[in-house]
């Protein structure tokens, strides 16, 4: 008996070690996606301001990079879906001319102006100034929320709005390099960016479209680079005939475009594998890796008003994290409390006729 019990033992333990060695795995695969998915929000940002700076790779065309992009992705795309079949488009509802028009064809109108004013900032300001702006982004995306009543009005919420947005302004007020037509810029691109999200709620989510990054660059990708040759036509393809004798090098362009996409791929894994929430914490810690890079390589000015304004506007960023996991958990719990009823429910209806058949049997 005490053999046995050593041995049920022993398989108890062995069962409790593979258990905890499932859920290290698990946990160190989850950290790899975020650290690629840092890696190569990293190497884009960084990669497109050597490209656009004037004090770098030279070449301040942020809508002719933008096109560069968008005619890379969807020829990618493209062939991942039509010829490899990696993935399936959607079924239901399918996506039919009219579907597109009016769904997608708005969402890819916004990424074109974001895009085209986020690279357009990278120009003017430095990369430290601009992770800072990027911390308004929640501002934007509840403000514009409630506006279309995707989100309800909360005094508590607007508070920490306006704490997010005062650290911010601390920030800017503190920038060494302040350039007014770079923070429009980045402002706008913020504006447009969180009107998309929301959009894409409303016009997508509710309609029972499931898009993941590939399919998404499939759909918008191409409408998004029609929509940027109309001002490219207008403001760069005249000063790029005056340069004339600029060669694009394949090399910074293609390695450019590649991360990029790639960038897109990493969002759809770590999103996939973990939580869209844990995008937007990992997304913290790659801004203040954003700042010491910059800081520390590119030699940007990042003073102690700037590093004192992020920070309030960081707490902000945190809390609001922190809101919306609470809203997830509550979320979970009350599904999970809604299938714990109906099962219940199911159950008590199969003993009810159950009892009925033997009083039947018995009659």
């Amino acid at each position: 008996m005490a053999v046995g019990k050593e041995g049920g033992g022993g398989g108890g333990a062995g069962g409790e070690g593979g258990m905890s060695d499932s859920v290290i795995r698990k946990v160190l695969v989850s950290y790899m996606y975020v650290a690629v998915w840092i890696f190569l929000s990293f190497t884009v940002i960084v990669y497109n301001k050597y490209i656009l700076d004037p004090k770098m790779y030279n070449w301040p065309f942020p809508i002719s990079l933008t096109m560069v992009h968008m005619a890379f992705c969807s020829s990618l795309a493209v062939a991942l879906v039509r010829l490899l079949r990696v993935v399936e488009l959607p079924s239901s509802p399918a996506m039919t001319p009219q579907l597109y028009t009016s769904s997608v064809l708005p969402i890819g109108a916004l990424y074109s102006l974001s895009l085209w004013f986020s690279n357009s900032a990278y120009i003017y300001l430095s990369v430290s100034f601009i992770q800072m702006l990027k911390a308004l982004m929640p501002v934007a995306v509840y403000s514009i929320g409630v506006l279309f009543k995707k989100e309800n009005f909360k005094s508590s919420a607007m508070l920490n709005m306006l704490s997010i947005s005062f650290g911010v302004a601390i920030a800017a007020y503190g920038e060494a390099r302040f350039d007014a037509r770079g923070v429009a810029l980045q402002l706008a691109a913020v504006a447009f960016e969180a009107t998309r999200l929301v959009l894409i709620q409303i016009l997508l989510t509710s309609k029972g479209i499931s898009l993941n990054p590939i399919t998404s660059l499939y759909y918008v990708a191409p409408c998004c680079l029609a929509f940027l040759v109309i001002p490219w036509a207008f403001v760069e393809l005249p000063r790029l005939r005056a340069v004339g004798t600029f060669q694009p090098d394949f090399f910074i362009f293609g390695t450019n475009s590649l991360c990029a996409f790639a960038l897109n791929l990493a969002v759809f894994l770590l999103v996939g594998k973990t939580s869209a929430l844990t995008m937007n914490v990992a997304g913290v810690v790659k801004d203040w890796l954003l700042i010491a890079f910059s800081w520390s390589v590119i030699r940007d000015t990042v003073t102690p008003i700037n590093l004192f304004g992020y920070g309030i506007a960081f707490l902000g960023v945190g809390y609001y994290n922190h809101v919306k996991l609470q809203a997830l958990k509550a979320k979970e719990a009350q599904k999970k409390a809604a299938q714990a009823d109906e099962e219940a429910g199911s159950l008590l209806q199969e003993r009810d006729s159950h009892g009925e058949r033997k009083s039947d049997n018995h009659a």
